[in-house]
């Protein structure tokens, strides 16, 4: 599409600017009618992966058992504990070698209700619903520290996961303007990204792609100009929020603008076909680990979505049925099996991070790991007790942190981002709903 062909049609109080990955919405204004539809990081590399799944894991299976000894006295009268005398939970108990590397954090969530329409606030905290009039809107975790390390690597951020399933697929990641961040579908498409496209042909569309959507931005300044003479002093507030957000986006076109000359890391291997999330699971967390290690990102986000096939496993019946289990055996057990490949895929992958080395130490001790969900309980719908699991980054390990879901002490999950957030080496105290760092984790 040309330059002077878009001119020529209005802006749009809906219009969405797409173009070669761009994607940034115009808010509402109500002055008009309706007209058609950083602080500086630390030395050493930190990285950070955030793995979601999209429907939970059955409870009584995931979590740890704790014995009924004073330790549980003081998670009443305290509203929290730290155990490292503890046993691992059916699903999770392939987590037994690997348990020095590891903590378990029981009883946060971000006091959301929805069900299945919570759970892309889990690394956000903020339901996209209720985000609106909020400063960075549902921001997540992964996308809020790509801003503080823009440039540095090829690409700020890596997002991953399937579009099929339920409720539109993947909505793990969203910008600090509140859009979804769609993902790398598969390991075929991963591998292109971060091996593919070092010939200068290749280089010559990346550049005909940054000229694009330079034009596109220079047009959307230029009708915003116009669109402000008619708006309150409230949407144009509005209208300076959104300008901003297209300052972002220029940003990053220069930023992407710059890579284009560096060629990329040898490819290891083939490129893969995709066949099935069963199948690729292992593979995608492979490409994560390559990903990391060339430096190609520090941040990588993964969701397991409802496309996760139980017949791939050996096991009949739907993913998501299964999970409304109604408490019937037979499909708790098949559940189980499934959720315990998950684990299982998990750690496989931060062994291998933890047998990876450089000058700084293991690739573990400089990566922060999230593995959890957004459904605390997928058969009764609550986003309540989220299953949470920390690995490496260089806090301490080999624990239990269970807070009392009943106390009104009891933190939001979001205070544990904080956390990693300066673990990552952003000098924040803030995040979303946090009051403050997630106490008992050092």
């Amino acid at each position: 599409m040309r330059t002077e062909s878009l001119q020529r049609r209005p802006f749009q109080r809906r219009h969405l600017l797409r173009a070669a990955g761009v994607s940034i919405s115009l808010p509402f204004f109500a002055s008009l009618k309706a007209s058609g539809d950083r602080p500086p990081t630390r030395s050493t590399k930190q990285r950070m992966v955030c793995i979601g799944n999209m429907l939970g894991f059955y409870p009584d299976a995931f979590w740890p058992q704790v014995e009924p000894t004073t330790t549980t006295s003081t998670l009443k009268t305290e509203g929290w504990l730290e155990t490292k005398d503890f046993q691992w939970g059916r699903t999770t108990a392939g987590l037994e070698p690997l348990r020095d590397h590891l903590s378990v954090i029981s009883g946060l969530d971000h006091g959301l209700k929805g069900g299945h329409f919570a759970i892309h606030a889990f690394l956000s905290g903020v339901r996209q619903i209720d985000a609106k009039s909020m400063p960075m809107a549902n921001v997540t975790i992964d996308q809020y520290a790509a801003d503080f390390i823009a440039g540095q690597t090829r690409f700020p951020t890596l997002t991953i996961g399937s579009e099929s399933g339920i409720h539109q697929g993947c909505q793990l990641s969203w910008t600090r303007s509140g859009t979804r961040v769609p993902p790398i579908p598969g390991p075929q498409q991963l591998f292109e990204k971060l091996f593919i496209g070092n010939d200068a042909k290749s280089r010559d569309a990346e550049l005909d792609r940054v000229r694009m959507q330079n034009s596109i931005l220079d047009l959307v300044r230029d009708s915003a100009k116009d669109l402000s003479r008619g708006l309150n002093r409230r949407d144009q507030e509005k209208l300076d929020e959104y300008m901003t957000s297209v300052r972002d986006v220029e940003k990053r076109i220069a930023l992407r603008r710059n890579w284009i000359d560096i060629p990329k890391p040898d490819a290891p291997f083939a490129q893969p076909k995709n066949r099935n999330m069963v199948e690729d699971l292992p593979l995608l967390y492979d490409l994560i680990v390559l990903a990391l290690q060339t430096d190609s990102t520090r941040i990588a986000t993964l969701e397991i979505g409802g496309d996760f096939n139980p017949n791939d496993l050996g096991v009949s019946g739907g993913y998501h049925g299964l999970s409304h289990h109604g408490q019937r055996t037979e499909n708790i057990e098949k559940l189980i099996t499934l959720e315990t490949y998950q684990v299982e895929q998990f750690a496989r992958f931060v062994d291998k991070l933890n047998e990876l080395t450089d000058e700084n130490g293991t690739l573990l001790s400089q990566t922060t790991v999230l593995f959890g969900s957004g459904m605390g309980n997928a058969n009764s719908h609550t986003n309540t007790n989220l299953p949470v699991i920390l690995a490496g980054g260089g806090f301490q390990h080999g624990r239990h942190l269970a807070f009392d879901p009943k106390s009104n002490s009891r933190p939001p999950l979001t205070n544990l981002f904080v956390s990693m957030l300066q673990n990552f080496g952003l000098e924040t105290e803030q995040f979303a709903t946090s009051t403050g760092t997630l106490r008992g984790l050092a």
